[in-house]
């Protein structure tokens, strides 16, 4: 059905938006940034349809070249003007950036799933949610948690989000080279969670730390 995503859109955001005062305040901002994530899943889906159009539906090419651009910038725009306007606060950025990152992939899962039913396959779901989903939580996050770095340094500003741009891109674009590759589609499937994993121990321990510090 042509309108599919709009309709998928549609029951998924306005049950979320409409919870929004019912959920406790240290939680909203939360729920604000996953609907932000899916708004952005959206847009970056039309964008990303334009541009498979221009370049004569090269899927290998666009997906390996063009989408990490077009995804990983849309995601980080939100991220940019939040630690700009708001806060530069570390913590906060980081659980932002990632629910955001995760609004993203839900959306994007879920389109998936709704138009490809009978391809799909419960090693399929486990596939995308524990390394392509994470992977836009992880590139995203990446953006934020720097961003908590480079606003306090003015001169590092442009050419430090640039830079964190970047490195988002060119991880998400290994990534979809990776697991469209028969022999190293698996080592594509790992390295979210081979990122992941050492990022949870590491944020564990600076919690502890702090804990004791205290």
């Amino acid at each position: 059905m042509e309108n599919m995503i709009y309709i998928l859109y549609i029951c998924m955001f306005v049950p979320l938006l409409l919870s929004l005062p019912l959920i406790q305040k240290a939680s909203r901002g939360i729920m604000v940034f996953i609907l932000i994530g899916i708004s952005s899943a959206l847009f970056v889906s039309e964008v990303n349809g334009i541009m498979l159009k221009t370049l004569g539906y090269n899927t290998l090419y666009v997906t390996t070249t063009v989408t990490p651009a077009t995804e990983e910038i849309i995601k980080a725009l939100p991220i940019l003007v939040y630690a700009f306007i708001i806060t530069d606060n570390r913590d906060k950025l980081l659980a932002a950036s990632f629910a955001l990152g995760i609004g993203f992939a839900l959306f994007e899962n879920t389109y998936i799933l709704v138009t490809s039913v009978d391809n799909v396959s419960i090693a399929w779901a486990v596939v995308r949610g524990f390394s392509t989903a994470l992977m836009h939580g992880i590139c995203t996050a990446a953006v934020g948690y720097g961003m908590s770095f480079v606003k306090k340094k003015k001169k590092l500003f442009y050419c430090g989000t640039f830079s964190l741009l970047m490195l988002a891109i060119i991880y998400h674009g290994i990534f979809n080279m990776l697991v469209q590759s028969e022999e190293l589609k698996y080592f594509g499937f790992l390295l979210p969670m081979a990122t992941y994993i050492p990022l949870i121990i590491a944020l564990v321990f600076r919690v502890r730390n702090k804990k004791n510090k205290t």
